[in-house]
C-alpha cells in the first residue's frame, strides 16, 4: 500500500464528491480500491460523559478508565454539550487547584466548535488547528456520536496507524 494520496477530480474519468467532502485514507496498488474517510469513520465512538457538577478528579478518573483525552459534559441547562479535556485538567493541577473540590463546570473548554459526522477529516483538522483544539465533539444532527482527536486523524492518515508495532520497534 502507498501512503495517503488525494485523488484529483477528473470529470472525464470519475465522478467524485468535491475535494472538501472526502479524504482518501489509502489506495491499494493492486486492486485500485479507494476508501474515503470522513469524521464519522475516523472518530472515537467511546464517549465519556460527565456532568457539570462532577469533580475534576471524577472527570479524570472516567477519562483514565476509558483511556481517552476528553469527556463530553452534559448539562441540561446549557445550550449544547460541553467538553473537558486533559489540558483543562492539567491547567487546574498547574494552578494547584484541589481536584476533589473543583467542579467540571468551572473548567470547561471555552471556545467550542462541533464537527459534523459528515465532514472530511481534512476539514475537521483545519477547524481544529484554527481553534487550537485537540478534540472536538462530533454531532450527527443534534446527537453526540463521538469525539474526534488529532490522534484519531493522524491514525487515519498514516498507512500503518500511529500504534504500529513497526513504529515502536524503530523507536527503541
Amino acid at each position: 500500500m502507498r501512503r495517503i494520496r488525494r485523488l484529483r477530480r477528473s470529470p472525464a474519468t470519475v465522478h467524485l464528491p468535491k475535494r472538501s467532502d472526502y479524504t482518501v485514507l489509502w489506495q491499494s496498488t493492486q486492486d485500485k480500491d479507494v476508501v474515503f474517510v470522513d469524521v464519522r469513520n475516523g472518530m472515537n465512538r467511546i464517549v465519556v460523559t460527565v456532568g457539570p457538577d462532577h469533580t475534576l478528579r471524577e472527570a479524570a478518573r472516567r477519562m483514565t478508565i476509558a483511556n481517552v483525552g476528553a469527556a463530553v459534559v452534559i448539562d441540561p441547562d446549557a445550550g449544547g454539550p460541553g467538553i473537558i479535556t486533559e489540558r483543562d485538567l492539567l491547567q487546574a493541577c498547574g494552578r494547584d487547584e484541589d481536584l476533589d473540590e473543583g467542579l467540571v463546570r468551572e473548567h470547561l473548554t471555552q471556545r467550542l466548535i462541533y464537527a459534523s459526522a459528515g465532514w472530511s477529516l481534512e476539514r475537521a483538522a483545519e477547524e481544529m488547528v484554527r481553534g487550537s483544539f485537540r478534540h472536538v465533539i462530533v454531532l450527527d444532527g443534534s446527537e453526540v456520536v463521538g469525539i474526534l482527536s488529532m490522534r484519531d486523524i493522524v491514525r487515519c492518515w498514516t498507512s500503518d496507524g500511529a500504534s504500529s508495532p513497526r513504529v515502536h520497534a524503530q523507536a527503541r
